[in-house]
């Protein structure tokens, strides 16, 4: 039978090699919430329209089965293919428009391993001399990695706050490795290697993490787990 969904032929690829599993090892199977109730507007909006389906345009948020699903790798044949292609503009667009440095395709409400990072100059001028220092930021043009591979160039630890766009409205601080090598493909199936150290490193490793199953909440130091809102709430 057909797919309905274009980027579910990439997915049926790659699990016809045996390559995905539902869920991420020793992970609890999903918690149902409580049930949607639409209001008479959205019931009739759903009604005419077509529901949203992947790769969205939003950011999927911890509950999403993708999220804790271990991603399947895109086969390499298919990569210059339009579903593909549609897959990674979605993606880097959702990016852009949520001001994010990076985000994958599981945030997507699709299990693939694909994922975007950018640390755009501006950006970077709107922390302060001292957390630029203290993180080791450093800028980085638009990078699109598939099928990543990370090996660590620096094991020691830093930990540092971390947030994320699918668990909306928390930050905690998580150790990191301060260097680590990257080895995929490009949007264009080039073979690349990239070495990302600091701040870039974080970035790439909690990126990666989305691609097996795991948010920054699996590793973070739950004593630093805060609402960002936390003061504006008490005011």
């Amino acid at each position: 039978m057909a797919m309905g969904r274009p980027w579910e032929k990439l997915l049926a690829l790659a699990r016809g090699c045996g390559s995905v599993g539902p869920w991420v090892a020793g992970s609890a199977p999903p918690v149902e919430g409580p049930a949607l109730r639409r209001p008479w507007a959205r019931v009739v909006r759903r009604w005419l329209l077509r529901p949203p389906e992947p790769p969205y345009r939003h950011v999927c948020q911890v509950g999403e089965p993708a999220l804790r699903t271990v991603a399947a790798p895109v086969d390499p044949a298919q990569l210059a293919g339009p579903e593909a292609q549609a897959l990674i503009a979605r993606l880097v667009h959702v990016m852009r428009a949520q001001g994010a440095v990076g985000l994958s395709a599981p945030q997507l409400g699709v299990p693939l391993q694909v994922l975007a990072v950018e640390f755009p100059e501006r950006l970077l001028a709107s922390y302060p001399p001292a957390v630029r220092e203290a993180r080791r930021m450093a800028p980085c043009p638009l990078r699109v990695l598939v099928n990543p591979r990370v090996r660590v160039l620096d094991a020691s630890l830093d930990c540092f706050p971390e947030g994320c766009l699918s668990v909306a409205g928390f930050v905690a601080c998580v150790p990191r490795c301060r260097a680590v090598q990257v080895e995929g493909l490009n949007e264009n199936g080039e073979s690349v290697v990239w070495q990302a150290r600091g701040w870039l490193a974080r970035i790439v490793q909690h990126e990666v993490d989305h691609l097996q199953g795991c948010l920054f909440i699996d590793k973070m130091d739950s004593k630093t787990f805060t609402n960002v809102r936390w003061m504006e709430v008490n005011d």
